[in-house]
C-alpha cells in the first residue's frame, strides 16, 4: 500500500493488446518469445507454454524439493471460517501475507521446505485445514469481519490444536502463537461493509478513474468517480467531494499485467462492473459503467 495511499488519485487507459510477461528468472522477467496475447478478463500474466516452463522449477508446483533455504508454515485467516495453512521462505517474512490479503496469521513452525510440506499436509488430511480459499470468497468476509480479539481466539485455538497432532516432523521447530493483523494495514475500516462493486477485466481503450480508499493483497478498492459530478473533481476526474460521490468499486491488480497503461483522457470508469455478493450470499449481475 506504500505506492497505494488512501486517497491517492488514479486515472488510468488500457492501451494495445494485453501481453504474456514471460518467464521469471533470476529475479527478472525474460520476455514471451511467443508474443502471446492474454485474456483481460483474466488474473494470469502468462501464456499457458510460459507458465508451465515457470513451473518446472517451482516450490509451489513441488518441483523444487532440493530448495535448501528455510521454511515458515503459517495459518491466515480471511473471515469467519475462513483459516488455511501455508508455507512461505523463511526469509520473505510476512511478505507471503501481505500478497495473499490475509487480514491475520501466526506462524507454527519453521524448518526445511519438505519437514514445512509435511506439516501443511498433517493439517489438511487431519483437520480439513486448506491451503487455499478463492478470492470471492475473501472479498465477501472483508465486509463481516469480527473484531480483532475474536480472529486472534480463532487463529489461537487451531494453532494449539495443529501443534499437538500426531506426525508432526521432527525438524520443523515449532513457533509459539503470536497474532498478526493486517486490518489497519489494508485499511479495511475504510471498506464499506455493503455495495462494493467488482470491476471486470480490462479492453483496449477501458479506463479507470477513482481514488484509492484501500488495499488488501492483490485488491485495490477504488471510489469511482460518478458520472453526474463531472466537472467538479480536478484534473484527472479524480478526488474532491464529487469523486466521494460514486460506488467504491474493488479492482484484482493483477489485471493490468500484461498492458500498457497511459493516461486516462476521460473523467469517468468505463470498465463493466458487477455487485459483488455479500458474506454467504449471491453475487449479482454485471452492468456496465459509466461511473
Amino acid at each position: 500500500m506504500s505506492l497505494l495511499p488512501p486517497g491517492k488519485a488514479l486515472a488510468f487507459a488500457a492501451v494495445g493488446e494485453r501481453r504474456c510477461l514471460g518467464v521469471r528468472r533470476a529475479g527478472r522477467w525474460l520476455v514471451c518469445p511467443y508474443g502471446a496475447v492474454l485474456d483481460g478478463a483474466g488474473v494470469k500474466d502468462q501464456c499457458p507454454r510460459c507458465a508451465q516452463l515457470d513451473r518446472s522449477r517451482s516450490v509451489a508446483a513441488d518441483t523444487m524439493a532440493d530448495d535448501p533455504r528455510p521454511y515458515g508454515v503459517y495459518l491466515a485467516y480471511f473471515g469467519p471460517g475462513l483459516v488455511k495453512v501455508g508455507i512461505t521462505a523463511a526469509e520473505r517474512g510476512a511478505a507471503r501475507l501481505v500478497e495473499q490479503g490475509a487480514v491475520a496469521y501466526a506462524w507454527l513452525g519453521r524448518g526445511p521446505l519438505m519437514a514445512a510440506r509435511r506439516a501443511e499436509a498433517v493439517l489438511g488430511s487431519a483437520l480439513g485445514v486448506p491451503d487455499r480459499f478463492a478470492k470471492e470468497a475473501k472479498r465477501a468476509a472483508r465486509g463481516a469481519l469480527p473484531p480483532v480479539a475474536e480472529r486472534a481466539a480463532a487463529l489461537a485455538e487451531l494453532h494449539g490444536v495443529a501443534r499437538e497432532l500426531a506426525g508432526w516432523p521432527e525438524s520443523l521447530e515449532p513457533v509459539e502463537f503470536a497474532c498478526a493483523d493486517h486490518s489497519e494495514l489494508f485499511g479495511l475500516a475504510r471498506v464499506p461493509a455493503g455495495g462494493v462493486v467488482e470491476l471486470g477485466g480490462l479492453t483496449a481503450g477501458a479506463e479507470v478513474v477513482g481514488e484509492v480508499v484501500a488495499g488488501a493483497g492483490a485488491d485495490v478498492y477504488l471510489r469511482l468517480r460518478s458520472a453526474d459530478a463531472d466537472g467538479e473533481g480536478g484534473e484527472g476526474g479524480a478526488g474532491g467531494e464529487a469523486g466521494a460521490a460514486g460506488p467504491v468499486a474493488v479492482l484484482d491488480a493483477r489485471m493490468l499485467s500484461g498492458w500498457v497503461l497511459e493516461a486516462a483522457r476521460g473523467r469517468v470508469t468505463t470498465v463493466a462492473v458487477r455487485r459483488l455478493p455479500e458474506a454467504g450470499g449471491a453475487g449479482g449481475g454485471e452492468q456496465e459503467g459509466l461511473f
